[in-house]
């Protein structure tokens, strides 16, 4: 595999400053503007380079794996790649990126996987480590909806869009995850208002994301790269299906009957029948008396008469 100067070059580093982590936890960053209308792959690449960084600490808070939270990046900017004319004209491509990342990130399959079956060891400071097991011990929804709202400070309509769900529901989801929190960490997760984001816990919540370093993440060419290769991979699977069942069809039409014939039962013997009888036969005095009876008269008292011959 080739790959251009521009991609071997990572994409950057996460912040080392508290107000850093403040900027990137404080909300939505927007895309880039570029002036015309650039290249798919320069565009691409742009918006990688801008959130791919802030995104692994994101993702990082809802599953507590440094190697779940790459490659949820990864997945989600190749399935962005793929759906590129989809998300270049999308009023959020950040929005769009960040949601795909959540949802591989929060789903249930990864607990049947080994490598990403346990969390990465906690941090060192006892407040980050308490918070990090607040935040897991969390159901999935609950957890998102802390990170979106408090986290990245969107709002609750805002909110309930991203996480498909109605703003009552999500308000719902706020205020059990604050309360959650709040059985470990009293101070900062206390907050009356659902509608309004908690300072303190917004603080807590950029701290602990850039705890973990992101290591190497994937160039944005090497992230192209594989999703176009998926997608014919893909594409020459369904292909091969499509011509296999068409095939089988083919060989059911040619091969199958054209009329049903019933099959019939095997024989077998059968016992305790009687044995098969005709109609009666009368003997030489059935015969005899049948013609006397023809012979004598057939009217008046006479023939109740028993005879004296």
């Amino acid at each position: 595999m080739t790959r251009s100067p521009t991609d071997s070059t990572d994409a950057t580093g996460p912040p080392d400053t508290p107000s850093a982590a403040s900027a990137e936890m404080s909300g939505p960053a927007e895309a880039p503007a570029t002036a015309g209308s650039p290249a798919p792959a320069a565009a691409f690449d742009a918006l990688y380079v801008h959130c791919a960084t802030a995104l692994f600490h994101q993702t990082f808070l809802l599953t507590g794996n440094r190697g779940l939270a790459r490659e949820s990046v990864a997945r989600a900017f190749a399935l962005a790649w793929e759906r590129w004319p989809e998300v270049a004209v999308d009023r959020d491509p950040v929005g769009w990126v960040r949601a795909a990342a959540y949802e591989y990130a929060v789903s249930p399959w990864h607990r049947l996987r080994r490598a990403h079956r346990r969390p990465d060891p906690p941090p060192d400071e006892p407040a980050s480590r308490a918070l990090l097991d607040a935040l897991l011990a969390l159901p999935p929804a609950h957890r998102r909806t802390l990170v979106l709202h408090d986290g990245l400070g969107l709002d609750l309509p805002d909110t309930a869009a991203e996480t498909e769900a109605t703003t009552p529901a999500t308000a719902n989801r706020l205020l059990n995850a604050r309360a959650a929190i709040a059985e470990r960490m009293p101070e900062p997760a206390e907050h009356d208002a659902p509608a309004g984001r908690s300072a303190p816990l917004g603080e807590l919540l950029g701290t602990l994301a850039l705890t973990p370093a992101p290591g190497t993440l994937p160039a944005p060419g090497r992230v192209r790269t594989d999703s176009e290769h998926r997608a014919g991979r893909w594409t020459r699977i369904t292909f091969w299906f499509a011509a296999a069942l068409v095939g089988l069809t083919l060989f059911t039409l040619v091969t199958a009957p054209t009329r049903h014939e019933t099959p019939q039962s095997p024989a077998r013997r059968i016992s305790g029948v009687p044995p098969r009888a005709g109609p009666w036969k009368p003997g030489p005095q059935d015969v005899l008396l049948e013609k006397k009876l023809r012979g004598e008269l057939v009217q008046g008292t006479a023939r109740l008469v028993p005879g004296t011959g």
